[in-house]
């Protein structure tokens, strides 16, 4: 599948996705973005991530925009959605980071499409040498990378175990078939 959308003010966007038995798979996304976000949520929400890094050895900052990185390289990169509240009220803001515990980098260069510009933006030569992952830097298993991270929220913040109600998952399931498998969802372009 290939689809193109013209942000507005923007640049294209280009997305190629493979489908394989109905599933889709190996998604790729190319363009020039340029998007304004509010850059010290982005410091401020990243902020206990530094900290349990500490924690495990990796001495890591900040890097505008949306970047963590250490003097190996980028160990992770955050990303937002913000979304306007019910008649322009208060509204909401999704915060995500993909961290590199292990990875390929050759398999990385073959995916993404990593540009001239973004590399000299970063101070690097090559994307292949800009990201470095966790398992090298520590030398910790996955399970104890997680497992640091999670002490560290829960001693900054408190946190408290829980589950998945019965009902929470019923309506779960309930929106997997009346909307979230639905071709209007799964096809939907924003």
């Amino acid at each position: 599948m290939h689809g193109e959308y013209k942000v507005p003010g923007g640049k294209l966007i280009v997305v190629d996705i493979e489908v394989e038995d109905g599933v889709l798979r190996h998604p790729r996304v190319a363009g020039d973005f340029f998007l304004e976000p509010d850059e010290a949520s982005y410091a401020y929400l990243d902020d206990w991530v530094l900290d349990a890094l500490g924690e495990m050895g990796i001495k890591a900052w900040y890097q505008p925009l949306n970047d963590i990185a250490t003097d190996q390289g980028k160990i992770a990169g955050a990303a937002q959605k913000r979304i306007v509240g019910p008649d322009g009220g208060p509204g909401a803001v999704l915060h995500h980071v993909t961290m590199a515990y292990d990875i390929d980098a050759d398999k990385m260069l073959s995916v993404l499409r990593t540009g001239r510009e973004k590399l000299s933006d970063k101070g690097t030569k090559s994307a292949k040498k800009r990201v470095d992952p966790l398992r090298r830097q520590t030398g910790l298993e996955r399970e104890a990378v997680i497992a640091g991270l999670i002490d560290s929220f829960r001693n900054r913040y408190g946190l408290t175990v829980g589950g998945v109600t019965d009902a929470e998952m019923s309506r779960a399931r309930q929106l997997v078939d009346t909307k979230f498998t639905t071709p209007e969802w799964t096809a939907r372009v924003p």
